[in-house]
């Protein structure tokens, strides 16, 4: 190996100015045996590179070639395979991983060796080596063969030291000395060797003469040495010394240290003992406030509050930690939970009894508004409660129980008194609506508890079916029979169940308007004052955060305590506790105002007109105060019952549309329900001028009209006395004055189809009409157009036999002057019998045949002119004599 060694040097190396370090014969794993060899190198030149080369020999094995070299810079990782066992296998990362099989154990860790020590000496980048023993990773390599192979030159590369400035001008300047240095090297070791000789020997004498100088010189060590201890004992001595004074500085300290701490927890100690002073004490006048203040004074109030808040306070005051184990706070926590409780329970004993003065005293002024149409104003009741809303607050955060409690009772209290109220309110309303005489309305205001015997007629009102029952009832007394008008017999569309509209005058609905609205008016500010009244007084303005339950309604609408656990599945604000209560409270608004709207829309039909208009305007009135507010909902709630009465209301007008039936020995004229609907729409644009729900008028408006049209059209197909024709020109006629009259914009397309209806039909009258005073006449030109449409030409038509000139002046002298105007006259009379005095179409119809008349008079001559040319026959009778005829005919009716 060194032979080779030597070799590799020589021939690859030297050439590369490269120095060769260790070297391993090696084979790739795994694969067959291709010897080559992993050689470590540095270069000689600086900077140093550090290499490792693989050699291998050439295919006709006579020397040596390097095959590939890696920097050992590159090298990451050396894996030995096994640390403890011999194995000649080894990993060398580079770029990617060689895995190679060293002929020799030996060789492979001399190898590895040599890789550790360049990475130490010459890399800032440390090569992990793994699976290798520590042994190999130190200075020395183990024995044998790789030792004489690597060892030599890798000591050499660690005792090389580089010679510095001085050394090298030393070795100059001496190799000058000596001519023949560089010559005769040999000679020049030599006389360096026997120079060597003799400064040695000269040491030797120099050492020997100083001997005396070192014996003195040890005699005084000594000397130093025996101070050295005498200093060392005195030392020792005031070590003994300070230790003393030590202790004692160590004593003082711990005393004033214990001295600092005790000062500290004094300090503390009395922190803790002002906190609970100031915090948790309550003075006498609280305590007499609470145990015997007078809760009837505004001064005694006043008191309490005070005191109830400076109770919650110490209650609620946050103890530190260890406080509550104390003796007195303890005592203390017990006086306030006395304190508390029988404060509470005097709280409401008193307010309990408030609630039932205050009720006596309401019922007693309630028989001053019976008579009234007005509601008993609760402001003072509210004024005296309202004192003692921070107690009430007060007790809802300590005494949640009592609160709810106090809650129930109020609300059962109140129920009971508006209920009472608003009955009798309503009873009064119910007879303002139907009339009742002064008598009636005398005797209930002398009697409001006894039963009427309007009331007795209303009690089937109650509920959601809105019907009257009992035909012996004195409501149906206001029925009267129907007269003999032509409204009466056509069943008119404010013709609804036992009442007559005829009888129903404009001064009747708006008197119905104005109680309506006084209800109404009523009502909203008392269920606000009440709804204000309770958010105040039972504070419930923000979410209650009770530990103990809250309030909830059940199914019965009764108010119970449960638990949070339940109460979050029922409760989530307080604004849901305000709208239970108010609905507990005025549970009977709805009913009685269903009934009430019952009532009204038995009374006339167009009632729920104004029922509309007017609840449309509270509620939207409600909801912009507050849009989830119990008079909010409850007000639309009872929209909806309007206006399914006014939905109602238009549909049974429609079917008595339906169901109209016209006599046979009459004329027909203006339909009935043509007339009503023109009443109806006045109404209407008067009581929904500007109101919120104009477009639920518009919706009836489109059914309505729609239904007018088709039953005129059907009325007038049915027809016998007067012709389809007139049926429908004076009816479409109406409906067009009325719309352009009243300008309903959603009905603007009804009414240009209205006065396309009516002109057609007038059309169509007049040419059917004026066919019959000159028949042989038409009909002869009617034959003439036909010969003509056959293709027969114009002149030609004379030579037909049947339209000759002798045929067409037949015809002619059959109708002289005074056989058309006295036809005509005829005709006039026959119009006249036809078309109805209310609309007043005569002259309008007459002046539409005069003109018609003209037209055929203009197209009869030019058919003389075009099919009988030249022949001078002319009618009887000029365009002037025509003018004339229908002038005077005019005149003389």
């Amino acid at each position: 190996m060194t032979a080779i060694k030597h070799a590799l040097q020589r021939d690859i190396f030297t050439p590369n100015d490269e120095r060769l370090l260790s070297i391993v014969n090696v084979c790739k794993a795994g694969k067959k045996k291709k010897n080559c060899f992993l050689c470590a190198t540095v270069t000689t030149e600086r900077p140093v590179q550090v290499k490792v080369v693989k050699v291998k020999k050439s295919d006709k094995g006579d020397f040596y070639k390097r095959q590939m070299a890696w920097e050992l810079r590159d090298l990451s990782e050396v894996d030995a395979k096994d640390a403890t066992k011999e194995n000649p296998e080894f990993d060398l990362h580079f770029e990617k991983v060689y895995r190679w099989v060293a002929s020799s154990t030996a060789e492979k860790n001399s190898f590895i060796s040599c890789i550790w020590k360049l990475n130490q000496r010459y890399l800032r980048k440390k090569v992990e080596f793994v699976n290798v023993s520590p042994q190999l990773l130190e200075e020395s390599v183990p024995s044998g063969e790789s030792q004489s192979v690597a060892g030599g030159d890798e000591d050499a590369l660690d005792d090389y030291q580089e010679l510095n400035t001085r050394e090298e001008q030393d070795i100059e300047n001496m190799m000058e000395v000596c001519e023949y240095a560089i010559s005769n090297a040999e000679a020049f070791a030599e006389k360096l060797s026997r120079e060597l000789q003799v400064l040695d020997g000269a040491n030797i004498q120099s050492i020997m003469a100083s001997e005396k100088q070192v014996n003195i010189l040890m005699q005084l060590l000594d000397e130093a040495l025996s101070e050295v201890d005498a200093i060392e004992g005195k030392l020792l001595s005031y070590e003994e010394m300070l230790q003393s004074v030590k202790e004692q500085m160590d004593q003082i300290s711990q005393s004033n240290r214990l001295i600092q701490i005790s000062k500290t927890n004094n300090g503390k100690l009395l922190d803790e003992i002002q906190f609970l002073v100031n915090y948790m004490d309550l003075s006498k006048g609280h305590i007499r406030a609470l145990q015997e203040g007078d809760l009837s004074s505004p001064k005694g109030i006043e008191a309490c509050i005070n005191a109830s808040e400076a109770l919650l306070q110490c209650m609620n005051v946050a103890l530190r930690p260890g406080h509550d184990r104390l003796s007195a706070v303890k005592q203390q926590q017990n006086l306030f939970a006395d304190l508390r409780d029988n404060f509470a329970r005097r709280l409401t004993n008193h307010l309990n009894n408030v609630f039932v003065h205050q009720g006596h005293d309401q019922s007693s002024a309630l028989s001053q508004h019976t008579a009234e149409l007005t509601l008993p104003k609760h402001s003072p009741l509210h004024r005296d409660l309202l004192r003692y809303a921070k107690l009430m607050e007060w007790l809802k955060n300590t005494q949640r129980e009592k609160y709810e409690g106090l809650s129930r009772t109020y609300v059962d209290y109140m129920t009971r008194l508006y209920e009472r109220e608003i009955k009798d309110f309503f009873e009064v309303a119910k007879i303002k609506m139907a009339g009742t005489t002064k008598e009636g309305k005398g005797k209930f205001a002398t009697l409001p508890r006894k039963e009427s015997a309007l009331k007795q007629e209303t009690e089937s009102l109650h509920g959601s079916s809105g019907k009257l029952t009992g035909s012996t009832s004195s409501l149906n007394k206001l029925a009267v029979s129907s007269s003999n008008s032509r409204r009466s017999q056509s069943s008119s569309l404010l013709d609804m169940g036992n009442m007559s509209a005829s009888d129903l005058d404009v001064a009747d609905r708006t008197k119905f308007d104005k109680i309506f609205e006084q209800v109404l008016s009523e009502l909203e500010p008392l269920c606000l004052a009440e709804q204000d009244f309770i958010i105040k007084f039972f504070k419930l303005q923000q979410q209650p955060a009770s530990a103990q339950g809250e309030s909830t309604d059940d199914l019965d609408g009764v108010l119970q305590s449960r638990p949070v656990s339940e109460h979050r599945h029922s409760i989530s604000s307080d604004k849901d506790m305000v709208r239970q209560m108010m609905n507990k409270i005025f549970h009977s608004i709805e009913t009685e105002l269903n009934s009430l709207i019952a009532l009204g829309d038995k009374i006339d039909s167009f009632n729920s007109l104004y029922m509309l208009v007017k609840m449309s305007h509270h509620v939207w009135t409600a909801e912009n105060v507050d849009p989830a507010s119990f008079l909010s909902t409850t007000l639309g709630n009872v929209l909806v019952t309007v206006k399914r009465n006014f939905d109602k209301c238009i549909f049974g007008q429609i079917r008595q549309m339906e169901e109209v039936k016209i006599s046979k020995k009459s004329k027909v004229g203006i339909l009935p329900f043509v007339t009503s609907f023109e009443e109806f729409a006045e109404l209407a644009e008067t009581i929904f001028r500007n109101a919120e729900r104009r477009g639920d008028l518009d919706k009836a408006y489109v059914k309505l009209i729609r239904a007018v049209f088709l039953n005129v059209e059907k009325v007038a197909n049915e027809s016998q006395k007067t012709p389809r024709d007139v049926v429908m020109m004076e009816n479409f006629h109406h409906i067009f004055s009325t719309l352009s009259r009243l300008k309903i914009s959603c009905l603007e397309t009804e009414r240009k189809e209205a006065k396309q209806k009516y002109t057609d039909h007038l059309q169509y009258y007049v040419i059917n009409s004026l066919g019959q005073p000159l028949d042989k006449l038409n009909q002869f030109f009617e034959g003439v157009e036909a010969r003509v449409a056959q293709g027969v030409r114009e002149e030609e038509v004379s030579y037909q036999l049947a339209f000759n000139k002798q045929e067409l002046r037949k015809v002619i002298k059959e109708y002289p002057g005074k056989e058309v105007k006295k036809g005509l006259d005829n005709l006039y009379k026959k119009v006249d019998k036809h078309l109805c005095e209310e609309e007043s179409l005569l002259q309008v119809v007459w002046h539409s045949m005069q003109d018609e008349f003209i037209r055929q008079y203009k197209h009869f001559e030019g058919l003389i002119n075009r099919c009988y040319p030249g022949s001078g026959i002319t009618m009887d009778f000029t365009i002037k004599d025509m003018l004339e005829y229908f002038s005077s005919i005019a005149q003389s009716h």
